[in-house]
């Protein structure tokens, strides 16, 4: 009995053996060959990177070497210039560096190329490179000069070493710091010297890009824990009072604010509200909450938020955008001051669509803004004027004044222009001071209706 059972069960045992090792291979072959495929792209995307480097020191030293009245040409090469870095950009971010110090770098190559694409777009027959750009352009090419000879000795070693990026990934990932890891040092060297790069005037519109917003800037005293808590229980009302908890962020640093969690365990609500220390702004609000299905138009949701804003004191207020996604729609409001819309002074709400309640606001660009005290000024042309820059396909809708912030992160008077070209929607401003198109902005469908009633 024994002998027929074993004679049954051997064959099977060995079928079934046989079977895993096979599925192990084949499970180890599919392994290998995802890392083999990703070891290609690190080594790629590295070896791109050096190449593009060194290219973006080649085109600076091209554009510099033109002659300063071939505007089109300097025009060219600042393009390249902003081309390059962009995919250089883009490379460093296909390499396993996110737990790597490498954020000077990055930081220097946005700079280069909002810098490179802003000049370029400009008329340079009209506003040619000043000395000071000219300064910056020497400058860059000395030090993306630097950059790239880095980058070569890494890449050296690597080729001789036969180094692979899978152990840069691992290193980083068990947060193991070691002393022998060539990749890893040659990329801390660079960002090190770049760090240490005299800082560049870069012009008021590339730095107001990175401007960080500090509270120093807005006006007020700091204020307590337990005034925010009385704020919080005021915009949310005393059914929340009784159960508040204060957080104090960033304590110590420019950019210190308070979180208060409010909760009414009664019904099992609770919200969240993030004010400024420096005159407790409130700057977001949260109620979480279910939204059941949808059972209120764009218009009535409107009217809501619109009655939301008026309780809680904003004043002048206007809607001018809304998206409708998941059975909750958002509402974008801007000053309107006069007839001028102030669109960098925005408030965004957030509106459930089962019953029409607002559930969240973004009110930080609001609030940073509104200390700027943001002048519209009077427009130089007319509208009639303004008009006669557009497409002449262009089907108008509407027309307004409106301040923007450009591509170049001036603040604009223009005419904005609501209508349709090529059957789709668009938004067009026009500089009210010299006809430009400032900005091309698309409408999707359903957009629009909610807001020009």
């Amino acid at each position: 009995m024994y002998k027929r059972l074993s004679a049954i069960l051997f064959p099977v045992t060995a079928l079934l053996l046989i079977g895993s090792l096979v599925w192990g291979y084949q499970e180890n072959q599919e392994k290998n060959a995802i890392l083999i495929k990703a070891e290609n792209q690190y080594q790629r995307a590295f070896h791109d990177l050096s190449y593009h480097v060194d290219k973006l020191h080649s085109e600076l030293g091209t554009t510099l070497a033109l002659n300063a009245a071939s505007t089109g040409s300097q025009r060219k090469g600042l393009v390249n210039v902003w081309r390059i870095t962009s995919e250089a950009q883009n490379e460093i971010n296909q390499l396993p560096l996110t737990l790597l110090p490498f954020n000077k770098t990055e930081e220097f190559l946005s700079r280069i190329a909002k810098f490179s694409y802003q000049t370029a777009i400009r008329d340079l027959t009209k506003q040619p490179l000043s000395d000071n750009e000219m300064k910056n352009l020497q400058e860059l090419y000395k030090n993306s000069a630097e950059i790239s000879k880095d980058l070569v000795e890494v890449q050296d070693k690597v080729i001789s070493n036969r180094l692979r990026w899978m152990d840069v990934e691992t290193a980083l990932v068990s947060q193991k710091e070691p002393n022998d890891n060539t990749i890893i040092d040659g990329f801390k060297t660079v960002d090190k010297k770049v760090g240490e790069y005299p800082e560049l005037d870069w012009g008021p519109s590339i730095s107001s890009m990175y401007n960080k917003r500090s509270v120093k800037k807005l006006g007020g005293q700091p204020i307590t824990t337990e005034d925010i808590k009385k704020k919080a229980a005021a915009f949310v009302g005393s059914k929340g009072a009784a159960n508040i908890e204060v957080i104090e962020n960033g304590k110590g640093t420019e950019w210190a604010s308070y979180t208060a969690n409010v909760q009414n365990k009664g019904k099992g609500e609770s919200w969240s509200l993030d004010f400024t220390r420096n005159g407790g702004h409130l700057i977001s609000y949260s109620y979480n909450r279910e939204v059941g299905k949808k059972a209120v138009d764009a218009n009535k949701a409107r009217a809501q938020a619109d009655k939301f804003l008026a309780d809680k004191g904003y004043k002048g207020l206007t809607a001018v955008s809304f998206d409708e996604f998941d059975n909750e729609g958002n509402f974008t409001y801007v000053t309107k001051q006069g007839e001028v819309l102030i669109y960098p002074e925005k408030v965004t709400l957030r509106v459930a669509l089962d019953n029409g309640e607002v559930t969240g606001m973004q009110a930080s660009d609001y609030v940073y803004e509104r200390e700027n005290q943001n002048e519209a000024g009077k427009p130089k042309l007319t509208v009639q004027e303004a008009r006669k820059f557009l497409n002449s396909q262009y089907k108008e809708k509407y027309q307004r004044l409106a301040l923007i912030e450009n591509e170049q992160s001036e603040k604009v008077l223009t005419y904005e222009f609501g209508g349709s070209v090529n059957g789709s929607q668009y938004r067009i401003y026009i500089n009210a001071d010299n006809g430009n198109e400032e900005i091309v902005e698309e409408i999707r469908a359903g957009k629009e209706e909610a807001i020009q009633s």
